[in-house]
């Protein structure tokens, strides 16, 4: 089957997934919360080898044309986020700096706390001072580092109210729409891409989650006399109500532009300058 821009997508979201319930993702500030969600529930990847999967992306997409150079871009920050974590900064900005020549400009995630003892490297402020972004796509850079701490802490919300509950319901973590817009910069496809594989890794942690305790308390159920099912009955309708606060509250959250904000491209505010949600 010939390779498309949408099928290496897929493949790289996969990739993104798996590499978020990494044993490694524990280590890395940001990163943490969800991660240890994910592998709690979903286990480590069995079979997968995001750096593998990385390398094959860069390869095939680099086949495809100016229109694939977002992917290419993809598997490198990838691989540079593996590098980091690991300790390995000479691989990690090389493949920084290979990311960033094909188009990636999260310059707000080359502010997280992991990354700011590189700030003073000249290799890697080189490589920030040749990000391009405009106005506009920043601001959904933003809304996106935002949005995973949100559903971070909804994850981590959920699976708190979940504890004892003996009704057999099984409760999806809402996530906010995706945006739609055409960005200014192809490279806001890759933040994107990372918004939606951790949407992905916590809503399949929540689920298997949800699924193990639901099954639980039917097999309660059926060798229990003395089943509580009044109180099943309410625990039904309290998590109905929160699901129903949940998916309003996500699709309160979906990313809106702000009217007049600029969308030329220009160079990234100065290193050191912005703040990650928090």
């Amino acid at each position: 089957m010939a390779d498309t821009v949408s099928a290496l997508a897929a493949r790289v979201h996969e990739l993104l997934v798996a590499n978020l319930t990494s044993p490694a993702a524990a280590a890395v500030p940001g990163q943490g919360v969800f991660a240890s969600l994910a592998r709690a529930f979903l286990g480590a990847p069995q079979g997968v080898d995001p750096a593998a999967g990385f390398h094959d992306v860069i390869a095939r997409a680099a086949g495809l044309g100016p229109d694939s150079a977002w992917l290419v871009a993809a598997g490198h920050s990838g691989l540079a986020g593996m590098a980091f974590e690991r300790g390995q900064s000479d691989q990690g900005l090389y493949h920084l700096n290979a990311a960033v020549s094909y188009g990636f400009n999260d310059c707000l995630a080359l502010h997280g706390e992991a990354l700011r003892p590189f700030h003073a490297d000249p290799a890697f402020r080189n490589a920030y001072q040749r990000m391009v972004i405009s106005p506009a796509d920043l601001d959904e850079v933003t809304w996106a580092h935002r949005e995973i701490l949100l559903m971070s802490r909804d994850a981590t919300r959920a699976s708190v109210d979940n504890i004892g509950r003996l009704d057999t319901g099984i409760s999806a973590l809402p996530q906010a729409p995706l945006p739609t817009r055409v960005p200014n910069t192809p490279g806001v496809l890759v933040t994107r891409l990372e918004l939606s594989a951790v949407q992905t890794a916590l809503q399949r942690a929540a689920i298997k989650a949800d699924t193990s305790r639901a099954s639980g308390n039917v097999a309660l159920d059926l060798v229990s006399d003395d089943w509580d099912f009044a109180r099943a009955r309410r625990d039904a309708w309290r998590a109905d109500e929160l699901d129903s606060h949940r998916q309003q509250a996500a699709a309160a959250r979906a990313f809106v532009e702000r009217p007049g904000v600029s969308t030329v491209p220009g160079p990234c505010p100065p290193l050191g300058s912005l703040i990650p949600p928090a």
